[in-house]
């Protein structure tokens, strides 16, 4: 009995231990919990929204309607990028020789305005010798042809011969390892045909002899791939025509990384005809490369009239941007018939549009979140950023309508919030909306 006692005992006092032991563990997960609540509730109050003065430019870098280099007008605001067309002959005359003095001529004197470049490399231009390098058109069998395009006597390039098509891999290798990285060059266009615009629809079209067969095309845009990793390159939705291209059929194409021009934009059978090669290159390729193109020439209307409400045909140019997603597009006629100021108001309605929908600060650290309101991504990395500090996740592909929320380790002021982007040249900076802007 007594052994029976002593144990019940025991048994009593480790039980009231235990219990004394759990209440006190208890307690102190409650004074724990209430303590960081109370840090919370304080945390939360502490932070405060900072508001950003308007922007003084609404129109995004690398974003907009575009002049050729040349235009008297091309020194404004109301522009973000400058086009231009090089010759492969204005870089190389003997073998294995470049001189990029041309293009870095042409990209710094457009930098200094505070604009980007555009630039499309081309060999068959309309009523022109063709630009292959001289010393290839010495070559005893490399023979071109000429013939008349649009009533015009016009040179065509002769694709049989292995050292052009030799020449062009080599030309795109050391422009990229030159370039691909210029902050200067916001997109490249490339193609073959009349203009570079992957057509001879006047002319003497033939496969593989004054324009490259599909084999030499599979070569090359597999090349460009490869060797641009930052600068988007570019070729015209005619190239979905599969009698002269491989891209509508070869899903391994359809994959590669390249943007879309569209140089007869807005014209009267756009529908009918543009439209259906944008979708059958890839209807979502402007998610991850850029669209562009210029404002179509078939009537003297359809220039005049390509920023009215309308359109030249009905449709407004804000419309198709939205529908095709346009960054950019070439409209060098356009200062002819409208006010830069209606020029920069159709720049504003292309590519990306970053509107903070929150910003807060707690004296040590800033959340914000931002949405792109525009039609298409920035297709270059942007951080939100405070000064040199910037955020952790990128703003690039961002698409139409989708947020970011972004935290960074510093304390905003209205004068310090900015988007960084290497790719800006001096002078330029990547407006940011708020409120009702």
């Amino acid at each position: 009995m007594y052994v029976a006692h002593s144990f019940l005992s025991r048994l009593q006092i480790g039980n009231t231990m235990r219990s004394r032991s759990i209440l006190i563990a208890i307690s102190y997960l409650i004074l724990l919990h209430s303590f960081h609540s109370a840090n919370w509730a304080v945390g939360q109050a502490d932070w405060t929204e900072v508001e950003l003065p308007a922007p003084s430019d609404p129109v995004a870098p690398m974003t907009g309607i575009v002049l050729w280099d040349s235009h008297e007008q091309v020194d404004t605001d109301a522009i973000k990028l400058e086009y231009s067309y090089v010759g492969y002959d204005e870089v190389v005359r003997q073998q294995g020789v470049y001189d990029w003095r041309v293009v870095d001529q042409k990209l710094s004197a457009i930098a200094s305005r505070g604009h980007q470049a555009i630039l499309r490399f081309y060999f068959v231009y309309v009523g022109r010798p063709t630009t292959v390098p001289q010393y290839i058109k010495t070559l005893p069998d490399y023979r071109e042809m000429t013939a008349k395009s649009e009533g015009q006597t016009t040179s065509f390039a002769d694709w049989r011969h292995p050292e052009l098509q030799r020449f062009l891999l080599d030309f795109y290798s050391r422009l990229a390892k030159r370039y691909d990285s210029d902050r200067r060059l916001a997109f490249l266009q490339t193609g073959f045909g009349l203009w570079a615009e992957y057509h001879i629809y006047d002319g003497p079209f033939q496969l593989g002899r004054t324009f490259p067969d599909k084999a030499l095309q599979l070569r090359f845009a597999r090349h460009m791939d490869a060797s641009f990793r930052q600068t988007p390159w570019m070729i015209s939705v005619d190239a979905a025509d599969d009698e002269r291209a491989p891209f509508a059929r070869a899903d391994e194409l359809r994959t590669l990384g390249f943007g879309l021009f569209d140089d007869s934009f807005l014209c009267k059978q756009h529908s009918e005809y543009n439209a259906v090669n944008w979708q059958a290159l890839g209807e979502n390729r402007w998610q991850t490369a850029p669209a562009g193109g210029e404002f179509n020439y078939y009537t003297r209307r359809d220039q005049r009239m390509a920023l009215a409400p309308n359109g030249p045909h009905g449709v407004s140019f804000t419309t198709a941007a939205a529908q095709f997603h346009i960054t950019f597009m070439i409209g060098n006629d356009q200062p002819e018939y409208q006010s830069l100021a209606d020029i920069r108001k159709a720049s504003a309605a292309c590519g990306y549009r970053f509107h903070l929908e929150q910003l807060e600060t707690n004296g040590r650290q800033t959340r914000g979140v931002i949405t792109n309101r525009g039609v298409a991504p920035i297709y270059f990395p942007a951080f939100p950023a405070i000064g040199n500090v910037l955020a952790e996740q990128s703003l690039q592909g961002l698409l139409p309508g989708a947020r970011l929320s972004s935290h960074i380790p510093a304390v905003a002021a209205a004068e310090s919030f900015h988007i960084a982007c290497d790719r800006l040249v001096p002078g330029q900076s990547i407006p940011v909306f708020s409120g009702e802007q």
